[in-house]
């Protein structure tokens, strides 16, 4: 009897393992394939790099205005200085220079004619003047050098006798000067205060040509 048991015992010792080899061989295969498909996968995986089609950026080019450093023609082309005197006006210091009072604020950082300064004060005359201070306290101090003479030439201040149609444009035209320029000579300081007629003798600023 004990022969028996112990056949059967080595018996179920041959197979046991048998049993367990047809087992867990698939399942061993499986993990196999499993783990190299998960290895192979990611260690050969290319991803194909074509060339970038990035759009060419054009050169930024500016519109804004360039700045002019040409002169107007007859410029002095410097600044210079002026030191305000009793009577004095922006348009009658402008038209001195034969500047516009727009420049003229402008160039002084003034955004009014109210801040125009008190006498003995300086303020600035810009490079585009076409006088020199010299020669604008000349025109405006000098009295009347007798009758003016017509045209565009250089001459001091003078006299001239109004004649019947005679308007300011005319008379400015006359003597190549600026309306303006005959109203400050007159102290005329707006269009209400000129009064035209004929025989009246009015003051014609002189006239760097």
């Amino acid at each position: 009897m004990q022969e028996r048991e112990q056949v059967a015992v080595r018996q179920q010792r041959r197979w046991v393992p048998a049993v367990l080899a047809v087992v867990f061989t698939p399942l061993l295969v499986l993990a196999v394939s499993a783990c190299s498909q998960d290895v192979s996968g990611t260690a050969t995986t290319v991803v194909p790099v074509g060339a970038t089609d990035f759009a060419t950026i054009p050169p930024v080019i500016t519109t804004a205005p360039g700045v002019s450093t040409t002169l107007p023609p007859g410029s002095v082309g410097f600044e210079q200085e002026y030191v305000v005197a009793s009577g004095d006006s922006p348009i009658k210091v402008a038209n001195s220079y034969g500047i516009s009072v727009e420049e003229l604020l402008m160039y002084n950082g003034w955004v009014s004619t109210s801040q125009f300064p008190y006498p003995t004060q300086t303020l600035k005359i810009p490079p585009t003047a076409k006088t020199t201070t010299a020669q604008a306290i000349a025109n405006t101090t000098l009295p009347p050098q007798g009758p003016s003479s017509k045209g565009c030439g250089t001459r001091p201040a003078g006299t001239y006798e109004v004649a019947p149609g005679d308007s300011l444009s005319k008379i400015g035209s006359l003597f190549c000067v600026k309306m303006a320029a005959i109203m400050t000579a007159n102290g005329w300081y707006t269009q209400d205060d000129v009064k035209l007629f004929a025989g009246q003798s009015i003051i014609i600023p002189a006239w760097v040509g």
